[in-house]
């Protein structure tokens, strides 16, 4: 097994809205790939080499929360810069650039949704 996670979704109650915050912050776009009964919107990922990618998705039985599981995010070479784009797109930050030594960087924020996810980076 060459990754621990080969996909990841994250529950939202409003598609648009949490595709806003999602594409602002992390500077990425968000393919809409319609399903039944569901939004469905794929971050961009290597596609050509399997690599581990996820999406937004609204559905029912799909609840946001800030509690239990923690995605982590490619927050780029800066954690500040993806950081500075939290608040202006509806989020807030719940734990700031935190320096974990060799591991480079990580923060949490809450997303237009309630979720609680972490961006990572190495500066």
């Amino acid at each position: 097994m060459t990754n621990a996670i080969s996909w990841f979704e994250i529950p939202v109650k409003n598609f648009e809205r949490a595709k806003s915050f999602y594409t602002t912050v992390l500077d990425t776009t968000i393919k809409d790939t319609p399903m039944p009964g569901m939004k469905y919107g794929m971050f961009a990922y290597d596609e050509d080499n399997n690599g581990v990618g996820g999406g937004i998705v609204e559905m029912d039985g799909y609840t946001p929360s800030s509690e239990g599981v923690v995605v982590y995010l490619n927050g780029g070479n800066d954690l500040n810069v993806p950081l500075s784009k939290v608040e202006s797109a509806g989020g807030s930050i719940v734990m700031p650039k935190t320096d974990i030594g060799e591991n480079g960087f990580m923060a949490q924020v809450l997303d237009t949704e309630g979720n609680k996810i972490a961006l990572h980076s190495w500066g």
